[in-house]
C-alpha cells in the first residue's frame, strides 16, 4: 500500500479537528468552546516540550508556533525550486535539470530529515562525545576537532536510499522520490577515522551508532527519529568525514549543522545530522531504523507485492550505479539543425564510474559519452555528449553508468522491494525536435 504522508500545514488547513487527532493523538478532546483538553492538551505540552500555562485559553485546530516555525523552512525550500513531500518532517528533492552543476548548492541539495530538527544550534558550544568500544572515551568541541585533527574538504555525493522510489510497482512505503534525492557538495571536516584512531578503537568493535539532536515527530524525548552507523570499515575509510562545513560555510541548519558524518556512496540516512555522540559497538548497531525492515532489502529476489519475513533482509550498504540526465530538461523543444549538447552526473557508491553511454532510439544503440573523473574518491562524474536527431519528432533521451566493476544500470527498475530501495534504472527524458 502507498504511503500517503503530508503535510503539517496541509492537514491544519483541510480539517483542523482531524489533524489535531492525528498529531496530538486520536483522543483529541476539545470542550464545549472548542478549546483543547484532556489528553489532546497532554501530547500538545509534550510536542512543544513544556507546560502551556494559559491552556485554558488554547484552541483546537491551532498549529502550535513552535511546530509552525519548521514550515517556514518549507517555504525557504520550494522558493528554491525543490520538490517538497513532506514539511513534518522536511523532505524534498531536487529537479533533475536543477542537478547541472558540478559541485550542487546548499541551497539546491536534497533535504531528508527523519525528525524534528533543533531549534537553535552552538558551533562554538557544540560538543561530540566518542565511547563505547574504545581505549579511552572523549568529548570534543568543533575548535577540538579543528585543532587535534587533520582539516580536509572533499567534494562527496549523498543519495537517499529510497531515491527512484516512485518508479516501483506495486508502490512501496515511503516519499515518492523521482531522482532528485542526490547531491553532490563540498564537505570541510575531519576523517572520521582519525577519530577513531584517536580514541583508540579496541579489537572488538564492529560498528558505529549515531546520535543527533533532532527530536522525534511525537515530542517524546525518550523517542529517536533516527539512529543508524557504519561498519568500523567504512568509518575508516579516508573520505568518510565528521563535518562542519558545507560550500565553504558552516553547514546550514537544513543540513544538519554545525556538525555531521558524511558517509558518500551509501544510504544518506547513515551520514547523521546535528552530531552529538558516536558510540561504537561490539555488535551492529541496533538504533531506530537500524533494524526490521528499515533500510533493508531482501537478501534474494522476491515476487512483488509479496510479504518478506524480516529475517530475510539485509542491510543496505555501497548504493549501486547511477546516472542523472541534467541537461536539457525534460521536455525540452529542441532544433534539431544542430547537435544537442547532453549533460549529466554519474556515481557508483564506493567504486568508481568506468562509462556512461545514451540513447535516443529507446535503448537499440548507445553513443559513449565524455566521462570526466571524479574531483576525488566518493565524488559523483559529470559526463557529456553531443547527441544529433535523425529527424524531427518525439524522442527519449536515456543514459546509462556502468561502473569499474562491470556492472551496469539496467534498462528497467530492478528488483521490488518493500521500501522501495536502490531503483537505479537509466534515467530517461522526453525531447521533441522541430
Amino acid at each position: 500500500m502507498t504511503d500517503t504522508k503530508r503535510g503539517l500545514c496541509e492537514l491544519y488547513d483541510d480539517d483542523p479537528e482531524r489533524a489535531d487527532a492525528l498529531v496530538f493523538g486520536r483522543r483529541w478532546q476539545p470542550d464545549r468552546r472548542g478549546f483543547l483538553k484532556g489528553a489532546g492538551l497532554a501530547a500538545f505540552s509534550a510536542a512543544v516540550g513544556a507546560a502551556v500555562p494559559f491552556a485554558r485559553n488554547l484552541p483546537g485546530g491551532l498549529i502550535p508556533a513552535a511546530l509552525a516555525d519548521e514550515t517556514n523552512w518549507v517555504a525557504f525550500v520550494a522558493e528554491s525550486g525543490l520538490t517538497v513531500f513532506n514539511d513534518r518532517p522536511i523532505n524534498a528533492e531536487t529537479p533533475a535539470h536543477l542537478l547541472d552543476d558540478d559541485i550542487t548548492p546548499s541551497r539546491l541539495h536534497f533535504v531528508r530529515n527523519n525528525g524534528v530538527m533543533p531549534e537553535a544550534v552552538d558551533a562554538a558550544s557544540w560538543t561530540l562525545t566518542v565511547d563505547g568500544e574504545v581505549a579511552k572515551a572523549a568529548t570534543f568541541t568543533i575548535a577540538d576537532l579543528n585543532s587535534r585533527f587533520e582539516v580536509v574538504e572533499l567534494a562527496l555525493q549523498l543519495e537517499c536510499a529510497g531515491n527512484g522510489r516512485a518508479g516501483f510497482n506495486p508502490p512501496a512505503q515511503g516519499n515518492q522520490w523521482t531522482v532528485g534525492a542526490i547531491g553532490n557538495a563540498r564537505w570541510r571536516g575531519v576523517r572520521y577515522g582519525d577519530v577513531l584512531r584517536a580514541v583508540g578503537v579496541k579489537d572488538g568493535a564492529v560498528y558505529t551508532g549515531h546520535y543527533g539532536a533532532d527530536t522525534h515527530l511525537s515530542g517524546d524525548p525518550a523517542k529517536m527519529p533516527i539512529s543508524r552507523g557504519l561498519p568500523i570499515a567504512k568509518a575508516m575509510q579516508p573520505n568518510t568525514l565528521i563535518a562542519f562545513e558545507m560550500n565553504g560555510e558552516p553547514i546550514p541548519m537544513l543540513h544538519g549543522a554545525p556538525l555531521r558524518v558524511v558517509a558518500p556512496g551509501w544510504p544518506g540516512s547513515v551520514s547523521q545530522k546535528w552530531l552529538t555522540r558516536i558510540w561504537v559497538r561490539d555488535r551492529v548497531h541496533d538504533g531506530e531504523k537500524m533494524t526490521g525492515m528499515s533500510y533493508r532489502v531482501p537478501a534474494h529476489s522476491v515476487v512483488p507485492g509479496s510479504e518478506v519475513p524480516k529475517e530475510d533482509m539485509r542491510i543496505i550498504e555501497a548504493m549501486p550505479v547511477k546516472s542523472v540526465i541534467t541537461r536539457p530538461q525534460a521536455g525540452a523543444a529542441v532544433a534539431g539543425a544542430t547537435p544537442l549538447g547532453a549533460r549529466g552526473h554519474a556515481w557508483a557508491g564506493d567504486r568508481a564510474v568506468a562509462a556512461v553511454d545514451v540513447s535516443i532510439d529507446f535503448g537499440a544503440t548507445w553513443q559513449r559519452a565524455r566521462l570526466e573523473p571524479p574531483a576525488n574518491a566518493g565524488a559523483w562524474q559529470t559526463w557529456s555528449a553531443d547527441v544529433a536527431f535523425p529527424q524531427a519528432g518525439y524522442y527519449e533521451l536515456w543514459a546509462r553508468a556502468t561502473d569499474d566493476a562491470g556492472t551496469m544500470q539496467p534498462m528497467v527498475v530492478p528488483g521490488w522491494n518493500p521500501r522501495g530501495y536502490l531503483n537505479n534504472a537509466c534515467h530517461r527524458i522526453a525531447v521533441t525536435v522541430a
